[in-house]
């Protein structure tokens, strides 16, 4: 990794998957950089809020500063305002883990959630707002590549590489290409997606594209997210999902309908993105 931008990045990103810190060391080590330049940065980002020490010589630790921003912007750019109730009463419903996934750039990511389990077996990620989606094995990804051409989602999948490199990717990730492949022509033929024990180890979902409110196609205006359903794959089985899909089909429509309230795909809009 070169580059003090890049670097910089690279610290805040490994940071915020890592709440309780990491030494200097490892941090260099895992960015595959200088110890010493390692420590320059950190030491700039924690003189600009960005980062702490939890005592001398300790590790280093995001500030909440990052998140604040984040919180910040999805608040004022419209987002959750007009997604928030429409999670909330699909968790309801379903009694299951309910996220939404915004399109930006290249890249998926999860803005919302709602969790609709009180009690018993449930999955809670817990740490996955603001997240990039892994999109060749989660559901959510799945959805939105098969959105399009079978040549365009294989060149979106392998940007990212189609297997998974975290940890606790379950073991019936696709293999490959061809395997994804068979994913998205059945996504598309079901009318949603899932994923089971893909993702996460133990964990089920089901997804569907949430598309611009535009007039035109049958099917919609152009994605500019995705909506999910997760729970432990005991419970979320193909009969459920079955019961389930009216449900998510309808709240992604509405949350489709409702985006001309943010400003966030408002912009994209008038760009073209």
């Amino acid at each position: 990794m070169s580059g003090v931008l890049e670097r910089t990045l690279g610290i805040l990103e490994l940071l915020s998957g890592q709440p309780g810190g990491l030494s200097v060391g490892a941090i260099a080590s895992r960015l595959d950089v200088p110890p010493s330049a390692a420590h320059r940065l950190l030491n700039d980002l924690a003189k600009l809020g960005y980062v702490r020490q939890d005592r001398a010589q300790g590790d280093y630790a995001l500030t909440i500063k990052l998140a604040a921003m984040g919180l910040s912007f999805l608040g004022q750019s419209g987002i959750t305002d007009v997604a928030q109730p429409i999670l909330d009463r699909l968790a309801a419903e379903s009694g299951e883990l309910v996220r939404l996934s915004v399109i930006d750039g290249d890249d998926l990511v999860w803005v919302g959630v709602a969790q609709g389990a009180t009690g018993g077996l449930r999955y809670d990620p817990g740490r996955e707002q603001g997240v990039v989606v892994h999109l060749a094995s989660s559901a959510g990804g799945t959805a939105w590549l098969s959105t399009m051409s079978d040549e365009a989602a294989l060149m979106a999948a392998s940007r990212q590489g189609i297997a998974p490199t975290r940890g606790g990717a379950g073991t019936h990730a696709p293999g490959g290409a061809t395997e994804l492949l068979a994913r998205l022509a059945a996504a598309r033929q079901r009318g949603y997606a899932v994923a089971v024990d893909s993702y996460l180890a133990g964990m089920a979902a089901m997804a569907v594209p949430v598309r611009r409110p535009d007039d035109g196609e049958e099917t919609g205006g152009e994605p500019i997210g995705c909506l999910s359903i997760a729970a432990p794959s005991v419970r979320l089985d193909a009969a459920r999902m079955e019961e389930l899909a009216g449900p998510l089909t309808a709240a992604a429509a509405e949350i489709g309908a409702a985006s001309r309230g943010s400003r966030f795909f408002a912009a994209r809009r008038k760009t073209g993105e």
